[in-house]
């Protein structure tokens, strides 16, 4: 937005300045030591400052950015001046003249929505006013200069920024220029907070005993009271579509996370300003170690702890089951959980949602296996990694906002961590009663403060928007530099601290939660800062530590609130057609669960050998990446997560199977059992069922489930009866116990020697021939006289 109406003024300028003059004519500038009208023209060209583009004819000549602030922070102690260090770049397409900065402040932020809106402001907010430096006379196109500027916070003989108090006070550096065949004009500028916990001497007055050049040191009458979240969470890293095992490595679609957790990385530099800040040497109090609960996603940890036994790397993340090579971080990931391991015994720590995972499309998709592994789960696996016992009864939404329905899902709090805008009500109090949750399971919200998180989400390499933060500040991070952002976050901690409460009720409740985005891409550099301010705040007098576990605890008596769920949470959130897709196959995994047999001797149960499936449509669900510019990647990468489920789940039914016999089977008897032979592929035992389609001439005797080993076969007996001779075809398929098709089915050819019906009338008939005879023979006998049929045979 800053940008567009920076371009909108430039461009306007400079196409007065050549109607007004010839072809290269300079058009004569402003006065240096008084403040430029671009900002005015914009303005007035663009009054509401909505960020839309108001000209598609733009045009950019430089870039200015900010390298370096001293101090971060301004204290009794500091130095009685602010130094900032940059550097300007041709971005345009010509020559740009005469290029020059300057520094210029407004007042101190007297509320809270000034930490973000002063950040879009028009610079005439900024109206104290430094004289013009020269950065170069002629910038060529692709050339970049640097530029140090230095203004005192106060002097009473020269031009300085005007600070007289502590406070917090927005920082504007405004660069001019002359763009080859147009005139003088503001061509950018740069904006930051300064923190102002006590204010220096001033250097221009001189004695000791003249009281309105004496440091001005903060009130510390009533010390804020801080809660600090420090958040452990990584994007999902684990290939797709690959159920449990207990004996092959697990295979990761890149190795991002291995620089992670190496010295130096990421994740391991978000450790080791933990350590550092909340060692004996520093926090000799322990105060900082008090105030901070370190946050953990589960699915970070089981990532982690699955690559200190080895872990692949496949080739292309579109084939999750083809070639990969050896994973490199093997041993940085044993060494960065044993430090996790160490660290989390002495602090607090708690588990997040798994994966990140958006609370309003889990509760949509209604599948009570994936609540409990999102919800329920964490804490067990977060305490069985690191050894430890975890704070229960929290809930962190990564989206720090809750819609109604999903605030009645199971495992959730009692205590949601939440934005203090996601409830209606406007409220001073920490922890507030939520309206609409069951009398049995009342839902509690802790609420953040909403300008310093949106703050800490803009810091780092991938600079955040979150989902709570309101539309009329939200802006493109990209215009600004690190260092900026950086300075914005400190400003936004410490302002609390030096703002008293309006009112007796906020009085009472003086405190303030601090909340950083769960995946959080701060360097070293940036995560010691924010520690070292949270530290200073604390040292100083102007805030003491109140540890989660006090927050949560505190009594809620006040009526219930609602929640407001903003529509940008539907943008951020998992996409419909992902929510559609796990809810079709998470029915499916749990019917494969139930099917499974669990056994005490085997290493991999039913639940371990499916929980990598789930776990992957929980990652699918993540809101992780969605609020970045390239959310399009994540929503990819979810769909593909799905789908690759879906396969894998076809492929496990595949694997178990009835095997068609070679040829014809042949029964010896009408009552003969048919034998077939079922074989099952999988790691663990399966519980099946023959479905036998026989014509009407055999019976078939139902055998009821049967179990067959793991990575085995059996023979099943299956009683049969049938009643006429010939050949038969019976149609055989395996299923779950409930009844989902396993395998292919099968066509089973069988002969039998058995005549049926016919065979037993003609048994029967000559039995009774012979009982005929042998009477007649004995009858004869009994009489004395001699059988007829013997006639002949006695002369012989």
């Amino acid at each position: 937005m800053r940008a567009t109406l920076r371009r909108l003024a430039v461009t306007t300028l400079s196409a007065l300045a050549l109607a007004a003059a010839p072809m290269g004519a300079a058009v004569a500038g402003a006065d240096p030591a008084a403040p430029d009208t671009v900002g005015a023209v914009a303005a007035a060209m663009n009054p509401t400052s909505s960020g839309l583009r108001a000209n598609t004819d733009e045009r950019e000549f430089v870039s200015l950015t900010i390298d370096k602030v001293t101090p971060t922070a301004v204290t009794t102690s500091s130095e009685p001046f602010v130094t900032v260090t940059g550097s300007v770049r041709n971005v345009g397409d010509r020559v740009v003249h005469d290029v020059k900065v300057r520094l210029q402040s407004g007042p101190a932020i007297s509320e809270s929505e000034q930490l973000r809106s002063m950040l879009t402001a028009d610079q005439d907010a900024y109206d104290t006013v430094g004289e013009f430096t020269t950065v170069t006379e002629k910038l060529q196109v692709g050339q970049s200069s640097r530029f140090t500027l230095a203004m005192p916070l106060r002097s009473a003989s020269s031009v300085s920024l005007g600070i007289t108090a502590p406070g917090v006070y927005p920082l504007l550096v405004n660069v001019n220029g002359t763009p080859e065949y147009g005139g003088q004009a503001r061509l950018d500028d740069a904006r930051f907070l300064l923190p102002v916990l006590g204010l220096p001497r001033d250097p221009s007055i001189r004695g000791a005993d003249r009281p309105e050049g004496a440091a001005v040191p903060p009130s510390i009458t009533d010390p804020l009271a801080v809660t600090l979240m420090w958040p452990f969470a990584d994007k999902p890293r684990l290939a797709s579509g690959i159920p449990g095992s207990s004996d092959e490595k697990v295979r990761l679609v890149d190795d991002e996370l291995a620089d992670s957790v190496a010295d130096g990385g990421r994740l391991e530099q978000l450790l080791a300003a933990v350590e550092f800040a909340t060692g004996d040497s520093l926090d000799r109090d322990h105060k900082l170690r008090d105030s901070m609960c370190l946050a953990v996603d589960p699915d970070l940890l089981i990532t982690v702890s699955n690559m200190t036994r080895g872990y692949l790397v496949v080739d292309d993340p579109s084939d999750p089951t083809g070639p990969a090579h050896e994973g490199t971080g093997q041993t940085a990931a044993t060494e960065w959980l044993e430090r996790m391991r160490s660290l989390t015994s002495r602090m607090c720590t708690t588990a997040v949602p798994f994966a990140q995972v958006d609370l309003a499309a889990l509760q949509r998709v209604d599948d009570p296996t994936l609540v409990e592994r999102a919800l329920s789960a964490p804490a067990g696996i977060v305490d069985g990694v690191l050894g430890i016992t975890s704070r229960r009864g929290l809930t962190w939404p990564d989206a720090g906002v809750l819609n109604p329905e999903a605030a009645g899902l199971r495992g959730l709090g009692p205590t949601a961590l939440l934005a203090d805008n996601a409830v209606a009500e406007e409220t001073t109090r920490s922890t507030v009663p939520l309206a609409g949750t069951t009398v049995d399971r009342p839902l509690s919200a802790a609420l953040f403060d909403v300008p310093a998180a949106t703050a800490l989400a803009a810091v780092g390499a991938t600079p955040q928007t979150p989902t709570y933060t309101p539309s009329d500040v939200r802006y493109d991070l990209s215009e600004d530099s690190r260092t900026a952002r950086l300075q914005d976050a400190l400003g936004a901690i410490a302002w609390p601290a030096l703002t008293p409460p309006q009112n007796a009720a906020a009085n009472q409740d003086h405190g303030l939660l601090v909340v950083p985005p769960q995946d959080w891409s701060v360097d070293g550099d940036e995560a010691r800062a924010v520690l070292g301010a949270v530290s200073t705040l604390m040292r100083s007098g102007l805030a003491g530590p109140r540890p989660l576990a006090d927050l949560l605890d505190r009594p809620t008596a006040q009526p219930p609130v609602d929640l407001d769920y903003p529509a940008q949470a539907a943008k951020d959130g998992a996409p419909e057609r992902v929510q559609t897709g796990a809810a079709t196959v998470a029915p499916e995994i749990n019917a494969l669960t139930e099917t499974l047999v669990n056994d005490p001797q085997s290493a991999l149960t039913p639940r371990a050998y499916t929980a990598p499936l789930s776990e992957d449509l929980l990652r699918a669900l993540s809101t992780s990446g969605r609020r970045d510019r390239d959310r399009g990647a994540a929503t990819a990468a979810a769909e593909t997560r799905v789908s690759d489920v879906e396969e894998a789940l076809t492929e496990i039914y595949a694997s178990v199977t009835v095997l068609p016999p070679g040829g014809a089977y042949t029964l010896a008897s009408e009552q003969s059992p048919l034998l077939l032979v079922a074989r099952n592929d999988l790691p663990v035992g399966i519980n099946v069922r023959l479905q036998i389609s026989a014509p009407p001439e055999m019976t078939i005797t139902d055998i009821g489930d049967q179990q067959l080993p793991p990575r085995g076969s059996r023979t099943l007996q299956v009683p049969a009866t049938v009643e006429n001779a010939g050949k038969l075809v019976v149609d055989v398929a395996l299923t779950t116990t409930n009844g989902r098709e396993l395998g292919e089915p099968t066509s089973v050819s069988i002969r039998t020697n058995t005549y049926g019906k016919a065979l037993a009338i003609i048994t029967a008939c000559a039995g009774a021939l012979l009982l005929l005879l042998a009477g007649r023979r004995l009858w004869h006998r009994f009489r004395g006289q001699p059988d007829p049929a013997d006639e002949g045979y006695e002369a012989r």
